[in-house]
């Protein structure tokens, strides 16, 4: 009979307590799916008196989780305290120093310094999993790492914020605006009292930065992600977006391009026929575009206790089978640097909404500024607001919205035509660009 693997958990938070909850629940399949049995042998949380929704009797608590880590009685070390740095980082640096396998949930750490982790266990011999930090219950990591091993990765691009999916999601069923929406999200949970780590892209950019090392064998640079986030986005966008055809989300994209590997995450429209268009409310999905295979596109819960949990034990599963996967795929020394794709070098469709003045030559003049940076239209809406008669006339040169698809076109090129369009004082506020995203 093998020896179970023993299993050190340092936080027992939501996720925390599912992990103990399902290696308990699920003691005999995972002994039949590993050929060894998993046991839980001790913990450390911030509070030990703490009443908990599993029983812990007969498990050792560790006074913190450094001392867990570096315990000798454990096989492999979980981190389900979270924070880029310290406690978090020092635990599993001394555990896979000791040989120990380690298992976290901690996207923000993996962004941080998962290059120098992943070194220590490739020199230690101990696993390094991270499942549970990029789209939960998604085996979106195992999939590029492992189940795609052999084919070359030309974009991957996903919804990797529940929040902000569902944020856009009542936005457009139910006409309601962002601050609406986000207040509505933070009274169910979906969203933090301080929401914009979420809001304003950054958690998606930690997602993507892991997610673009994997997919291309490049160094995390989180650094090296366009961020732009969604507290912009209007009904009035949403609306127009599903007139055209298309509907808003907030995708993190990295893409194989001649000038590098572009990383960015910001709203986009992309089609309503796509996968991707059809994931809704707090539900995560990643899509992969790979050299000779169809697009493969991955939904599921990207938050949650027991979604969370569930990657998570999967993880301790592979460790007790014995699986030593390099972290990102290939050797930490073997991976490459990358740096900032300057999205002014961006190229794709844009739709645009313009407050146009509604004067005489306002149109031509927006014509006359798209054409001269070479920007070709797919599609033009003008709205009247109410109370207009049928010529359009008002009486008074109020604002009129007018609604832009483009061609593919550059984003330098966008930028330039909009400065000139609001140099000639024939727009009113700050137009609206969002990017489109094609199939």
């Amino acid at each position: 009979m093998v020896a179970p693997l023993k299993v050190g958990i340092a936080g027992l938070g939501t996720v925390g307590a599912e992990v103990v909850r399902l290696i308990e629940q699920q003691g005999r399949i995972l002994s039949a799916r590993c050929g060894r049995g998993v046991r839980v042998v001790a913990v450390t949380a911030r509070s030990k008196a703490k009443k908990r929704s599993v029983d812990l009797r007969g498990v050792t608590w560790a006074k913190d989780a450094l001392e867990l880590a570096s315990d000798p009685g454990i096989d492999c070390f979980v981190e389900l305290m979270g924070g880029a740095g310290d406690p978090a980082l020092s635990a599993i640096d001394a555990a896979l120093k000791s040989g120990k396998s380690v298992v976290t949930a901690n996207k923000a750490l993996i962004a941080k310094h998962g290059l120098r982790l992943a070194k220590s266990a490739e020199k230690h011999g101990g696993a390094l999993n991270f499942e549970a930090a990029v789209g939960a219950a998604i085996p979106v990591i195992k999939t590029l790492r492992e189940g795609l091993a052999g084919t070359e990765i030309n974009r991957v691009y996903g919804i990797l914020n529940g929040t902000c999916n569902y944020i856009l999601t009542r936005m457009e069923q139910e006409g309601l605006s962002f601050a609406e929406c986000l207040k509505d999200a933070q009274r169910l949970g979906y969203a933090e009292a301080n929401p914009s780590f979420d809001v304003d892209g950054h958690d998606t950019a930690q997602k993507l930065a892991i997610l673009a090392s994997l997919a291309f064998g490049t160094k995390i640079a989180q650094s090296a992600v366009y961020v732009e986030g969604i507290s912009s986005i209007a009904p009035e966008d949403l609306r127009a977006a599903e007139e055209l055809g298309f509907r808003v989300k907030l995708l993190g994209v990295a893409v194989r391009t001649a000038k590098g590997i572009e990383q960015r995450v910001h709203p986009t429209m992309v089609p309503k026929s796509s996968s991707i268009a059809q994931v809704m409310g707090v539900t995560n999905a990643v899509t992969i575009d790979g050299a000779g295979i169809s697009p493969i596109t991955l939904v599921g819960p990207g938050a949650g206790g027991a979604a969370t949990a569930s990657a998570v034990v999967a993880d301790i599963a592979d460790v007790a089978r014995g699986i030593r996967a390099l972290p990102f795929g290939r050797p930490e020394a073997r991976l490459r640097a990358t740096k900032k794709a300057p999205m002014e070098r961006h190229e794709g469709g844009y739709y645009m909404r313009l407050m146009a003045r509604d004067l005489a030559g306002t149109a031509a003049t927006i014509a006359t500024r798209l054409a001269e940076q070479k920007i070709s239209i797919e599609s033009i809406v003008q709205r009247h607001p109410d109370g207009v008669d049928a010529s359009g006339a008002t009486g008074k040169a109020a604002p009129v919205p007018v609604i832009l698809i483009t061609y593919a076109t550059s984003e330098d090129a966008v930028h330039r035509a909009l400065q000139a369009v609001q140099r000639d004082k024939v727009i009113s506020g700050r137009p609206q660009v969002i990017r489109i995203e094609k199939n």
